[in-house]
C-alpha cells in the first residue's frame, strides 16, 4: 500500500509545485486532477493538460514524478456521466476519453470518475441509461489498458432536493456497476454519514477496490436532531451543506483509520490510499490546505507498512 494525495485541493498550484511539496512531505503517489482548465471550483483543478497529451508531455510528466520519488496512482475527473443535458454529457464523455488516453500514455492504470445521475428522472431510469452509456466507455478504457474507477460519493449537491446525485453510494449499487465493468475508488467518509460501517464493506468487495481515498467525516453534535438525515431544507443556500456533518482530514473525524487500514491490508489491498482534502477547517489558503495534508500524513503514515 502507498500513501498518496489527490491534487485537487491545490488548484492554484502547478503539478510541478505540488509534486515537489508532496515528495518533501513524504507522500508516495499523486492522484492527479485532470479537469478541463475552466478556472472553476476547487474540485475542477486542471493539473494535467490531457487535451492533446502527446509523448513529449508523457515523458516530461514521468521525469517530474521520478525527480520527486512519486508515482501517479490515478487520473481524476469526477463528473456526471449521466448529465441530463445531452450537450453537456457529450462534453463530459469526450473529456473522459482524453483522460483515459493520457492515463494510457503514462501507464497509469486507473481513471477516476462518477456514474452520476440525471436528476430529472427516477433511479430505475438512470440505471437503465447507465447500462447503455458505460459499456462503451469501459471498452474504450480497456482497449488502452486503463480501468475506470468510480468513487462512492453521494454527490447530494447535484440533486435539487439533496438526494443522491451519483448512483454509486452503496454496496447494492456497487454490485450493479461492477456488472458493467467498473471498479471502485473506495472512500469510507461517504459510507459513514449514510449509516454504513465502512470496514464491513472491504471484505466482500476486495477484488474491486483497486484504489482508495482517505477522507474523514465529522458528525456535528445535535444537528441531525434538527435537520434529519436529508439535511437542511428551509435555508440551504449551499447545496453541499446538510447542516449536520462535514468532511475533515483523516484523524479529525469519526472514521476509525486503524480499522480501515487493517481491513485493507487483511483483504489484500496493494493500491494507493489517496488523501482527499475537503476539510473546511483547513481550507481557504495554500498554507492551511498544506497543513491539513500534513495532519493527514501524520495520521496515516504510521499505519502503512514502509
Amino acid at each position: 500500500m502507498k500513501l498518496g494525495m489527490l491534487t485537487a485541493c491545490l488548484p492554484q498550484l502547478s503539478l510541478a509545485e505540488i509534486a515537489a511539496w508532496a515528495g518533501e512531505t513524504g507522500y508516495e503517489a499523486l492522484e492527479v486532477a485532470a479537469w478541463p482548465d475552466t478556472g472553476g471550483r476547487d474540485f475542477e483543478a486542471a493539473h494535467l493538460p490531457v487535451a492533446g497529451f502527446d509523448s513529449r508531455a508523457a515523458d516530461e510528466t514521468r521525469a517530474l514524478m521520478a525527480r520527486h520519488g512519486l508515482d501517479i496512482s490515478a487520473l481524476a475527473y469526477y463528473e456526471n456521466n449521466l448529465h441530463p443535458d445531452p450537450a453537456r454529457r457529450a462534453e463530459i464523455h469526450a473529456h473522459l476519453k482524453q483522460v483515459i488516453d493520457a492515463a494510457s500514455a503514462l501507464d497509469v492504470p486507473f481513471a477516476g470518475t462518477f456514474v452520476g445521475r440525471d436528476w430529472t428522472r427516477p433511479v430505475a431510469d438512470n440505471l437503465a441509461e447507465a447500462e447503455k452509456v458505460f459499456p462503451g466507455l469501459v471498452e474504450y478504457a480497456g482497449e488502452r489498458g486503463v480501468r475506470l474507477v468510480i468513487e462512492n460519493c453521494v454527490m447530494e449537491g447535484w440533486h435539487p432536493d439533496g438526494y443522491p446525485g451519483n448512483l454509486a453510494y452503496s454496496p447494492e449499487l456497487w454490485e450493479w456497476m461492477f456488472s458493467l465493468g467498473l471498479y471502485l475508488n473506495w472512500d469510507p467518509s461517504h459510507l459513514t454519514w449514510i449509516g454504513i460501517d465502512p470496514v464491513t464493506t472491504v471484505a466482500p468487495y476486495a477484488d474491486r477496490i483497486v484504489h482508495a481515498q482517505a477522507k474523514d467525516l465529522q458528525i456535528l453534535p445535535g444537528k441531525a436532531d434538527r435537520y434529519g438525515f436529508f439535511g437542511k431544507a428551509v435555508r440551504r443556500e449551499d447545496p453541499w451543506d446538510t447542516g449536520w456533518w462535514r468532511y475533515r482530514v483523516p484523524g479529525r473525524g469519526q472514521v476509525d483509520w486503524n480499522a480501515v487500514v487493517d481491513a485493507l491490508y487483511e483483504h489484500g489491498f496493494t493500491g494507493t490510499l489517496s488523501v482527499e482534502h475537503e476539510d473546511p477547517v483547513w481550507s481557504g489558503t495554500e498554507e492551511k490546505v498544506k497543513t491539513g495534508l500534513e495532519i493527514a500524513h501524520r495520521t496515516l503514515r504510521p499505519l502503512i507498512v514502509a
